[in-house]
This record gives structure tokens, C-alpha cells and sequence, in this order.
């Protein structure tokens, strides 16, 4: 294989330039080019396709987003859409591709490389809810950065007799939520894997306030419901004041954490590695520090789980 393209899509990750990177340094060193793909599928079908050399990923492991860009492409599910892909591919001698995001970009890879064009997966999304990998690419550093709004929001909270709430993302996974409560100490942790009973949340707030307790931290997945409906829920229950903060896009964004460049650039390295051998229709990842790769339609056909133990251990810890 002598030339590859690289692209991202769907949700940005930080760390998705770090695996860029890796990407296109690790093939040159080989003598494969690479061409990048601006916009994901989009671009694909739009031939928005540039080929990039050593100074193209020059100084940008430390930049979050991703300098080709990412875009979501309903045309692309389809298969006209993916004809339209493949004739890009074809004009510009693309032998193979590394597909950087989440579930909806790994479906796109899979129905390239069962129409000829072989491709691995790089799986990049903050939410963690890839199967076959114990981390995606910017979980730690949306981690971090949930952690660090909710130390600040700890200092307003101590000045004040009130119950906050700290919505996060996570549509259909609690990882962001179960590890940003568990390392802040929250009284409760809401995520979508488990129906956490409301009596049970006014009980522990109420626990903590009969004992002296000046302030409550609750973390909710946004995957639960809204922060500002839960919120007004446990006022009308408790007559406990309630504050709500939606963190949003926030946690997309920032300088990738030295753990994330790490595991980006690993997995970048490693994807390449894979094409070389004549590997398609793969997922690389890492489980127990060790690199791994797993079939793509088996990884999608796994449903997301969380750590029970790791969530019994909060409500334990939250008497």
C-alpha cells in the first residue's frame, strides 16, 4: 500500500490532531503518502482531499479539535453516497483509509472496506463508549476538565447553603459522569446505564444536611433528562435550593492531557501498522495498556457498559 488517506468524523475529540499526527509521520516514515480528507464523509464525496507531507502535522500535537476538520453527512448512509466516496478514492489512487471517531464513523468504514477500500477505525469521542477499548481518545481530557469546573463551582458551593447540579454530556454513556462524581466526591452520580430512584437522591441530600453538611454535588449525564428540570424537581421535593450549570461544549474543547497525546499517538502509529499488513475492517485499541484490534461489525454490535463496581463503590462512599 503506497497511498492512504486519514480522516475524522462526527463529535470532535481532543487528541484527534495528536493521532493525525502519528498518522502521517508514521506513513511517510515508511514511504506510504497520505492524503487528508477535510470534513469527514463530507469532504470524502466532495473530494475535499489534500495530500499532506511531514510539516503538515507540524506543531499541532497539542491543539485539540482537529485540523481536517469533522462534519456529520446523512448522504453518506447511503449508498450512492458511498459511490460517491469511492470515486474520490479512486481519482485520487487512495488505497486505503484510517477512520478517526465514533460507532457512526466506524459503520461508514465498515461499508468501504465491504466495498473494497480497507480501513481501521481509531476510536475518538469523549463519551468512552466504544466496546473493545478500556479509553477513547479524549475522555481523559473532557474528564479533566469536568473535574476542574466542579472544584470551582465546590468553591461557590461552600459559600453558600445550596444543592448544585453539574450536567454533563453523555447521551446514552455515564462514563463522563461516573468518573468526574467518583473523583469529586459527588452525592449522586445520574447516568442512562442505571435508574438511580429520586427517593434515593433526596434521601443522601437530606442525610448530608441533617448532619451539617453545607453543600451538595449531584453529577447528571445528560442522557438522564435536563439538569434544570431535575433540579426544580428536588426544590419542590426538598425545599433544598437548588443550582444548576450545564457544561456543554466546553468539555470538547482544550489542549488534549499528556494521557490522551500518549494514546492518540499509539493508536495512530498502530492503524497504519495494520494497513500495512493488508488488515481491513478493523478497530484498534488499548486494553490493559496493550495494544489490540477487533473486527469492526463485532465492536458495533456490543452494547456500551460501565463499571458497576466502580458505581456501587460512589453510592458507598456518598453516605
Amino acid at each position: 500500500m503506497k497511498r492512504i488517506g486519514v480522516l475524522t468524523s462526527g463529535g470532535d475529540a481532543p487528541g484527534m490532531n495528536a493521532a493525525i499526527r502519528a498518522v502521517v509521520r508514521k506513513a511517510i516514515y515508511h514511504d506510504i503518502e497520505v492524503y487528508g480528507i477535510k470534513y469527514g464523509y463530507q469532504g470524502l464525496m466532495e473530494g475535499n482531499i489534500e495530500k499532506m507531507e511531514i510539516g503538515s502535522v507540524g506543531d499541532i500535537i497539542h491543539r485539540g479539535g482537529t485540523i481536517i476538520y469533522s462534519a456529520r453527512s446523512e448522504e453518506f448512509k447511503t449508498d450512492a453516497g458511498q459511490e460517491k466516496g469511492i470515486e474520490q478514492l479512486k481519482k485520487f489512487g487512495i488505497e486505503g483509509l484510517i477512520i478517526i471517531g465514533g460507532d457512526g464513523s466506524f459503520r461508514g468504514a465498515q461499508k468501504l472496506t465491504e466495498k473494497g477500500y480497507p480501513c481501521i477505525g481509531i476510536p475518538g469521542t469523549i463519551d468512552n463508549d466504544i466496546a473493545g477499548t478500556d479509553f477513547t481518545i479524549g475522555f481523559d481530557t473532557a474528564l479533566n476538565t469536568i473535574i476542574e469546573a466542579i472544584d470551582k463551582v465546590r468553591d461557590t458551593a461552600t459559600s453558600h447553603k445550596r444543592t448544585y447540579i453539574i450536567e454533563v454530556m453523555g447521551r446514552d454513556a455515564g462514563d463522563l459522569a461516573l468518573w468526574a462524581g467518583l473523583a469529586d466526591g459527588a452525592e449522586s452520580i445520574l447516568i442512562p446505564e442505571v435508574k438511580d430512584e429520586f427517593d434515593e437522591v433526596i434521601e443522601r441530600l437530606k442525610r448530608g444536611h441533617e448532619r451539617g453538611k453545607k453543600h451538595s454535588i449531584i453529577v447528571l449525564a445528560e442522557g438522564v433528562g435536563s439538569g434544570f428540570d431535575y433540579g426544580k424537581r428536588i426544590e419542590e421535593t426538598s425545599d433544598l435550593e437548588t443550582r444548576v450549570t450545564v457544561l456543554g461544549y466546553i468539555q470538547r474543547g482544550g489542549s488534549p492531557t499528556a494521557s490522551d497525546r500518549v494514546l492518540a499517538s499509539r493508536l495512530g502509529g498502530y492503524a497504519v501498522d495494520l494497513l500495512r499488513k493488508g488488515e481491513a475492517g478493523r478497530m484498534v485499541g488499548i486494553q490493559n495498556n496493550k495494544l489490540v484490534n477487533h473486527d469492526i461489525l463485532e465492536i458495533l454490535a456490543q452494547p456500551h457498559t460501565i463499571d458497576k463496581d466502580m458505581y456501587q463503590l460512589s453510592k458507598e462512599l456518598s453516605i
